[in-house]
């Protein structure tokens, strides 16, 4: 072990029991910070991965149903799960007013009524899906937020209880304050530690979770396009 190791532990089994509760809070944060940030970028990555898959399936299909087959193998894509929202909407409601056949190929059978119950469904399905991206995204604003300010009481009470000691000692020495000053320090680093990275990766999950977003609306808006497009093509017929 090296003395700068060795030094960090005396300094951390000889601090105040609210320094250490304050050095285990921060802990908490970090373990728990740090497990959000590679789970979330697991999952946001291959989100986004698969909703660029989906989208070049979704314009090489010639219909709707090939794109809806496409859709139920990447779970993983919200586009795709917003899209099958969408579908199951218009197949349901289609039977309603058409009967058991369901859509055509390109929902040419569908009206205007119809439409609006789609674009509800669609509406709802991308709110679950941005909700689902940003599941737990929040806790690592909370932890850079507050990780500072705790690591600071930290270091606050533990320079009290130094110069507390000093007025009781009756010593002003270097010697009596370094040791005492150096470990309230060690919260406010710990806190740093933990803060920093936090708003690292939620900026960066924030930024990626409003590049879905953007994506997600985007198709739908080409998506009811070509439903309106059909529509027209229906009614003109």
């Amino acid at each position: 072990m090296t003395p700068e190791t060795s030094g960090l532990f005396h300094m951390l089994s000889n601090a105040g029991p609210v320094v250490k509760l304050v050095l285990l809070l921060l802990f908490f944060f970090s373990i728990t910070s740090w497990a959000i940030i590679f789970i979330k970028f697991r999952y946001i990555k291959k989100a986004y991965r698969e909703s660029v898959d989906f989208t070049d399936l979704f314009w090489q299909c010639r219909n709707l149903s090939d794109a809806f087959a496409k859709a139920r193998v990447l779970k993983s894509s919200p586009v795709a799960r917003v899209f099958v929202a969408g579908y199951l909407e218009m197949k349901k409601a289609s039977e309603l007013n058409h009967g058991p056949e369901g859509p055509d190929q390109r929902a040419s059978d569908y009206n205007f009524l119809g439409l609006g119950s789609v674009k509800r469904a669609l509406r709802r399905s991308i709110n679950v899906e941005v909700r689902r991206l940003s599941q737990l995204v929040p806790f690592l604003a909370t932890a850079g937020n507050t990780a500072p300010f705790i690591g600071l009481f930290g270091t606050v009470w533990g320079i009290m209880n130094t110069f507390h000691g000093i007025g009781t000692v009756g010593s002003a020495s270097l010697a009596v304050v370094a040791p005492g000053i150096s470990e309230a320090l060690v919260a406010t680093a710990a806190g740093l530690a933990v803060a920093i990275p936090s708003v690292m990766a939620y900026n960066y999950f924030v930024d990626r979770i409003r590049v879905l977003d953007s994506e997600l609306q985007s198709f739908v808006a080409d998506l009811l396009n070509i439903i309106e497009r059909d529509i027209q093509k229906q009614r003109g017929a």
